[in-house]
């Protein structure tokens, strides 16, 4: 997978230079927003369902090339996003674990509120700048961690341990210990272009992450910690510049 990243960080300015199509020196700035769906694939497993949170931010894309029927642009987002893990605690026959003190079902959730970089390859076909096109995007993604907070309804003296089908409940006492997270982000979406109004974008991404969130070497306990998110956002962008006149 880091060599999958490292293509396309090699790729991206590729695009930006190939110039064998028509030219373009299109330039568009934004604002996105959208719900994430995170987990963290830890080894050994933590039974999961999946966390939900917000995310949003600025967007900035430069087109610079129509090759035949495919417009290509490099696309970036600066965005807050708030990830993280839910557990699911049940016992061996997938019934919650009750706890003995509250007489209530345990829950876990861990929110990481991180910065989100994604810096992607993007490449539509249809109408450029009136009317409908789809697209995919990809490339890397990079995050600098902001602040974390836990989400529990029972004391760690008491939970139920007894009654759990895992053991594994060391990640509900240790912070985020690896500030930086990077990954591989890719997304299918439309965009709706209407002429001196602006671009609307709608997108599902999904982003695998190649860092841990712990440390993953034989003294750690974790083997691996990483992310993944799916993400459903929209998008408005304007123009800034524009080199296409009367063209669809």
């Amino acid at each position: 997978m880091k060599k999958t990243l490292l293509y396309i960080l090699l790729f991206i300015p590729m695009v930006v230079n190939a110039q064998i199509g028509e030219h373009r020196n299109d330039l568009t700035i934004g604002v996105n927003g959208g719900y994430v769906l995170s987990n963290v694939a830890f080894t050994p497993t933590v039974p999961q369902s999946m966390h939900g949170g917000i995310t949003g931010g600025v967007s900035l894309r430069y087109v610079c090339e129509k090759y035949f029927k495919t417009i290509a642009s490099i696309y970036a987002e600066v965005n807050y996003a708030s990830i993280g893990w839910k557990e699911k605690i049940l016992t061996s026959k997938d019934q919650p674990v009750i706890n003995s003190v509250t007489g209530v079902a345990e829950s876990y959730s861990r929110t990481i509120n991180y910065v989100q970089i994604p810096i992607m390859a993007h490449l539509a076909w249809g109408r450029e700048s009136k009317g409908l096109n789809f697209f995919v995007n990809m490339g890397p993604q990079f995050g600098t961690y902001l602040s974390e907070s836990t989400s529990m309804n029972f004391d760690l003296a008491t939970r139920n341990t007894t009654d759990r089908a895992t053991t594994v409940v060391a990640q509900d006492t240790m912070a985020v210990e690896n500030k930086f997270d990077y990954g591989i982000v890719a997304g299918i979406g439309a965009e709706y272009s209407i002429p001196k109004a602006g671009h609307i974008l709608l997108e599902a991404r999904y982003y695998y992450g190649l860092g841990n969130i712990y440390g993953d070497t034989k003294r750690d306990y974790f083997g691996s910690s990483n992310f993944g998110n799916i993400v459903i956002k929209l998008t408005y962008l304007f123009d800034i510049t524009k080199t296409k006149k009367n063209k669809l």
